[in-house]
């Protein structure tokens, strides 16, 4: 394997049908599950199971699911005898690298997701909110193409010629048409339920500080590059105040990459349902990245050529 090995963790938008049948069986795991239903009163393993692609973009249902289907990935790699050189995580995906990491435990990470998830589900449904993916234009670009539009923001930078955009439904509709005029290959509507990462969720972010500042948070096991500050830390404080702003702030993934990079090759592999990351990671020059789920735990560990 090669001499840095990091682990990052996918978020909401990932989730799909089926998707817990390949994550690795644990007693452990199921017990999560048990009180993940409970905490939610959701049929967790039956929506994952056999609902469609519309009920598992639930709020309420994709984050409580990929938060502990990326947990379950992250440990087997753990147990494998991996020890990360640094952990980050996409939207949700970073309650799941905090975990990971031993900022807090498992159980107490899930409360905080089912938290987060319902109060964001409880605000997006006060506004009709949406996000797009933009393909094929910089994202200081997108930034000239949107400025117009008072309602819709750049929420996430995810590789050099894709970003995310979010906001009121309606005015998304009117910046997609400026950005295909502006030379967009495609803009693609995620599989979301509100117009996460912008202002709009502020009122969602402000109750979910509350939530936050009352969690025991410990110093970090490993590095953690978190969405508003990819700059790496193990600090607690400067953690839990950087996870305060994250709901409503934008994700900075391109520079995460970068940052992860910047010491000489490295390995980044995807702990979690999909192959999201994987994809963005490859963008950046001298990543070399795998899907867990994709490639298999040996397969990813072996630091073998990644297809």
């Amino acid at each position: 394997m090669s001499s840095r090995t990091m682990v990052v963790f996918p978020g909401q938008g990932s989730q799909y049908p089926g998707m817990l049948e390949a994550v690795p069986e644990t007693d452990a795991f199921d017990r999560l599950l048990d009180a993940a239903e409970a905490l939610t009163d959701l049929e967790l393993r039956t929506i994952a199971a056999l609902s469609d692609e519309t009920e598992l973009s639930d709020t309420r249902v994709a984050q409580p699911l990929l938060y502990l289907a990326d947990w379950a990935w992250g440990t087997a790699l753990l147990d494998s005898g991996l020890v990360p050189d640094g952990v980050a995580g996409h939207s949700l995906g970073e309650l799941a690298a905090l975990a990971i990491a031993g900022v807090y435990s498992v159980e107490a990470g899930l409360e905080l997701v089912v938290e987060r998830s319902r109060l964001m589900a409880t605000h997006a449904a006060g506004h009709a909110g949406a996000m797009a993916a933009v393909i094929g234009l910089p994202a200081d670009r997108v930034r000239e193409c949107i400025d117009p539009f008072t309602g819709v923001w750049l929420a996430n930078d995810n590789a050099p010629g894709q970003v995310v955009i979010s906001g009121l439904a309606h005015e998304l509709a009117e910046a997609t048409d400026a950005l295909r005029d502006a030379g967009a290959r495609r803009v693609i509507p995620l599989k979301v339920s509100g117009a996460f990462h912008t202002p709009l969720m502020e009122p969602a972010a402000q109750a979910f500080a509350e939530i936050v500042r009352g969690a025991d948070f410990a110093d970090a096991l490993y590095p953690v590059y978190q969405n508003v500050d990819p700059e790496p830390t193990r600090d607690a404080h400067t953690i839990r105040e950087r996870l305060l702003a994250q709901m409503s702030s934008g994700v900075r993934w391109t520079e995460t990459m970068q940052l992860m990079a910047s010491g000489g090759p490295v390995r980044i592999i995807e702990a979690g349902p999909g192959s999201v990351l994987t994809g963005l990671a490859r963008r950046i020059e001298g990543v070399d990245a795998v899907s867990a789920e994709a490639a298999g735990i040996e397969a990813a560990m072996s630091g073998g050529p990644v297809t």
